[in-house]
């Protein structure tokens, strides 16, 4: 769309500029012969066989540039054999991320050694007319080509960086056949690397021969880099204005130390599959945290003073456990928690520790598997609601890997429910439960929320694991036979509940997902559809 409206200016300015051609050659006579349509419109003139060549839109060089460089690099590249203007905007490009499809390379080329080839001939040609100057953004993702050689590549680095680049993001294949791309980092000694305010790195190797003071980084992410933490440490010392850290798989890190030194990172971001044991951070301002562990060992985790801590994002085993009897000490002032416990062995202690600032929390949980404590108690997490006085919004997500529940369903009397009597909430307002199944300890949560939540304006129960919806199923087994039953004369007059998925009965894309209310506690009897 950008180059259909590209090109419709340039033809516009085009017939504009013939016009004045015609006016000034032929006076007033051929200026109207003109607006009728007269041959002296064409783009060859005929009799003398010369070629009209357009410079461009009658617009200022800064418009231009900035047009032309938020095209992509195939239509900025196409504009640029048109119009004079354009290959000069093109000659000074400030955004150069090649690509097989950025370079009309996919699909055409087949064979590693062919494909290797042209990538490079392309990218030479590029940036042999390329003078450097204005380079901003240089960019290679070279997943399909992993034969190309690394004398080409060190010396596109060495390129970019020479001009003064402000960002550098390298994606190499990912496959194991081909030799993990080793980067230079002697090009960023002196004063190569401090232009560099991002650096993204992907799939290669990282290995420091030498100190380096990247001044001006504010971003860095290194995902599958094989680095070690000793490495990043001597990295991290002189990178000062670090603002962003993100490390994905870097199987090498096993203690991850953060210095003091980071006054500005506000955010990192860790994923971790087996080697990491550790993660130490001193950063003072740090505001907020991603944690992933896909390994079972714990990780040690020390945030020192994370007194600005406002956000917390942690996955893996017992998530729940760690986050109820740690989190308090460790991030008092939080305020958006979200976890995703891959398996809990316990059930969620009741501790005296609080998170007076949370405001809002999501939690993600496996449904019942027989391997890790298909009994779990979600009554249990009553206990994150008693520790958060400021919660407003409360998130349950249970992920059941069969497409239906039919087991461990809850049929006793409603007198047979746990409940506390004398707890309540000011400060909640909103509650779902996602992937919602009348187990017992479910049940009981629910009717906890509606009975001692005095702020309450809407409960939501996502129904998707019920198999209402299938030709072979048993009406009796319904989840909404067990809302009716269990929560009639609970939801308070000024809340609402709503069911959503199969047990809604309202047809969404060919299926029961739509949504059906109860307004200020009138009895289910009186369910309306809403679309």
């Amino acid at each position: 769309m950008a180059m259909l409206a590209m090109m419709r200016l340039m033809a516009m300015r085009r017939r504009r500029r013939r016009r004045r051609r015609i006016h000034a050659r032929n006076g007033p006579i051929a200026s109207v012969a003109a607006r009728k349509g007269s041959p002296g419109e064409q783009d060859a003139n005929p009799r003398g066989g010369k070629t009209t060549i357009y410079s461009g839109p009658n617009l200022p060089e800064d418009i231009l540039h900035r047009i032309h460089s938020l095209l992509p690099l195939r239509d900025a590249a196409r504009a640029a054999c048109v119009s004079h203007a354009f290959l000069n905007s093109w000659r000074c490009r400030p955004n150069l991320y090649f690509s097989m499809e950025a370079l009309g390379l996919k699909g055409i080329l087949y064979g590693n050694d062919q494909i290797a080839r042209g990538f490079t001939r392309n990218v030479d040609q590029i940036l042999k007319k390329h003078p450097g100057t204005g380079l901003k953004t240089f960019g290679l993702a070279m997943n399909d080509c992993s034969t190309v050689k690394s004398c080409h590549i060190d010396s596109w680095l060495q390129f970019a960086l020479t001009s003064g680049t402000e960002e550098l993001n390298l994606a190499f294949a990912s496959s194991g056949m081909a030799p993990m791309y080793n980067f230079p980092c002697s090009l960023l000694s002196g004063d190569s690397g401090n232009s560099i305010r991002c650096l993204r790195l992907s799939f290669c190797a990282f290995r420091l021969t030498a100190r380096l003071c990247l001044r001006n980084l504010k971003r860095l992410h290194l995902y599958w880099v094989n680095i070690t933490g000793d490495e990043l440490g001597c990295l991290l010392c002189n990178s000062f204005a670090l603002e962003q850290l993100e490390l994905i798989y870097c199987m090498e890190i096993i203690c991850l130390k953060i210095p003091r030194l980071l006054l500005r990172l506000s955010y990192l971001k860790v994923f971790s599959l087996a080697s990491l044991q550790v993660i130490e951070s001193e950063a003072p301002n740090l505001s907020s945290f991603v944690f992933a562990n896909f390994n079972h060992r714990h990780i040690q985790l020390s945030l020192g003073e994370a007194l600005q801590v406002k956000k917390l994002d942690m996955s893996c085993s017992c998530a729940i456990y760690y986050a109820r009897e740690d989190l308090p000490t460790m991030v008092p002032n939080l305020e958006t928690l979200c976890i995703d416990s891959h398996y809990e062995t316990v059930n969620t202690a009741m501790v005296p520790s609080k998170l007076r600032h949370l405001k809002y929390l999501d939690i993600r949980l496996p449904g019942p598997k027989p391997e890790y404590r298909p009994d779990y108690d979600y009554f249990s997490l009553v206990s994150f609601l008693d520790a958060s006085p400021s919660l407003e919004t409360f998130i349950l997500r249970i992920h059941v890997p069969e497409v239906r529940v039919e087991h461990g369903l809850f049929s006793g009397d409603p007198s047979h429910l746990l409940q506390m009597p004398g707890h309540h909430h000011d400060n909640l307002k909103r509650v779902t439960i996602a992937g919602f199944y009348p187990a017992k300890s479910l049940l009981e949560l629910a009717c906890y929320v509606l009975q001692c939540t005095t702020s309450l304006e809407c409960l939501t129960l996502g129904t998707s694991y019920c198999s209402c919806w299938r030709h072979d199923s048993d009406p009796g087994k319904c989840f909404l036979l067990a809302i009716r039953t269990y929560f009639k004369g609970k939801v308070p007059s000024t809340a609402r509940l709503d069911v959503q998925g199969p047990c809604s009965g309202v047809v969404v894309d060919f299926r029961r997902q739509g949504t059906i209310t109860v307004f200020k506690g009138e009895s289910l009897d009186g369910l309306s559809s809403v679309p």
